[in-house]
């Protein structure tokens, strides 16, 4: 009777704090997505830590394996939170924990293995492939611009890249779907928590908010008006709007002037970023690029165009120029 007193009064110390909250008790949207930039902060901190290790050795030697590294340490993060205790760092921060919406008892019940597992490699395993998406079809052969010589090949390859194309595009539009869910019913903002049946609830009873609705607000604040500003920048043409203001503050200028400065222009200035022209190429037209700008951009937009006169590009070929030294003495 004494070891089962013991035994009973050990069990009900480990489970008392955990049965005091009610599991339906419902949790403010702002405190799951809050849980949710807190923790993609730690990973970035944590990668920028990582990545500061090798700042010193040669550039670049942690590109080819990034996405690799990422998901190693958010497994590591995975270990040492989630497995252990069913909570995230950003949910421990806001009281918040999973709860194992499988489990017929009334009470709290944490994640099971199975449930963690599938739970890290719903979003570890997610964010590597959609990382690593176009490596993936350039081992496989999948590539647009791939030249393929067999026919039975080539149809097989072409039905396989429209499937990996249909199933990011079902993956996205599930997301979507799912987080309009949650906004209007306030469970499940990740799409892998709704899989795997984990739902965010309180971790103690009358909790207070430990990061305060200030700060978050200003941090929301910001975050959406740089988003604002990042969609909007690129669609404004930031030169012709230089040179709006320089022509009302300084008055206008002849038209010789007007078209010297603009020949010179032409040939000090990279067309994209508007600075001197580091390794001077061209695509066809008569304005200059930096090299690094218009490859990068040739790379990411297959069917590029000069952004100044609307040319199709060609291929960046390098620019030769006479230049003449001026002997001042």
């Amino acid at each position: 009777m004494g070891s089962e007193g013991k035994d009973s009064k050990q069990t009900a110390g480990v489970s008392g704090p955990q049965t005091n909250v009610d599991p339906q008790t419902p949790v403010l949207r702002i405190n799951q997505l809050d849980a949710l930039e807190l923790d993609s902060a730690l990973e970035h901190l944590l990668w920028t830590q990582f990545s500061q290790c090798f700042h010193n050795w040669h550039p670049g030697l942690l590109t080819p394996v990034e996405p690799e590294l990422r998901a190693l340490l958010q497994l590591l993060l995975w270990r040492f939170t989630l497995y252990s205790s069913s909570t995230t760092v950003g949910q421990s921060l806001l009281s918040l924990r999973y709860h194992n919406i499988h489990s017929s008892s009334h009470h709290y019940t944490p994640l099971s293995r199975r449930q963690t597992v599938g739970l890290a490699l719903l979003t570890t395993g997610a964010h590597w492939l959609q990382e690593r998406l176009y490596s993936l079809r350039l081992l496989l052969g999948l590539s647009a611009g791939g030249h393929l010589c067999e026919r039975d090949g080539s149809d097989l390859q072409k039905g396989l890249r429209k499937c990996l194309t249909l199933v990011s595009g079902v993956a996205q539009l599930a997301s979507l779907i799912n987080f309009l869910v949650f906004l209007r019913k306030g469970r499940y903002p990740v799409l892998a928590e709704r899989i795997v049946g984990a739902r965010a609830v309180f971790s103690k009873p009358n909790v207070v908010r430990d990061v305060t609705y200030q700060y978050m607000n200003r941090e929301l604040l910001w975050h959406g008006f740089s988003e604002f500003l990042i969609f909007l920048l690129p669609l404004i043409n930031m030169r012709k709007l230089k040179d709006n203001v320089s022509l009302l503050i300084f008055g206008g200028e002849n038209s010789d002037q007007k078209t010297a400065a603009e020949e010179r222009r032409l040939v000090t200035e990279c067309g994209l970023c508007g600075e001197w022209p580091t390794l001077p190429h061209t695509v066809g037209c008569r304005h200059v690029f930096c090299y690094y700008c218009i490859k990068s951009h040739s790379i990411a937009d297959a069917t590029l165009t000069c952004p100044n006169c609307g040319a199709e590009a060609g291929p960046p070929e390098p620019v030769r120029m006479d230049v003449e030294i001026i002997d001042m003495l």
